[in-house]
């Protein structure tokens, strides 16, 4: 189980639109360092300066291959973060927007 303080360092990697656009550029899937620093107009080690603070909050994971390190989104930590404080803040809107995707969901199987 996650504590306060595992959440407030994802919320504080969150804080960076930098660190959100990787989160956002890893949804397609793994990608390695290179790939994402040829994403951006910083330096190399800005980036990784980045990806560390992703990966110390659990929000991206890596694996090398060879000489490079590939990075993949932790779908999981995120989702469950965000989550667990949006049900805290705002219950209410949680179960309406989870009625919303049911809805549709069994709107477009019909």
């Amino acid at each position: 189980m996650m504590d306060n303080l595992d959440e407030a360092g994802a919320f504080r990697a969150l804080a960076d639109p930098t660190r959100r656009q990787i989160l956002e550029d890893l949804r397609a899937g793994e990608l390695s360092a290179g790939q994402i620093a040829g994403r951006f107009s910083i330096s190399g080690p800005s980036i990784s300066r980045h990806l560390g603070i992703l990966k110390g909050a659990g929000l991206v994971t890596e694996r090398r291959d060879g000489n490079r390190i590939l990075y993949t989104l932790a779908e999981e930590r995120l989702a469950t973060c965000v989550g667990r404080f949006l049900s805290a803040v705002c219950p209410e809107q949680i179960i309406m927007r989870h009625t919303k995707w049911s809805g549709s969901a069994e709107g477009e199987r019909a």
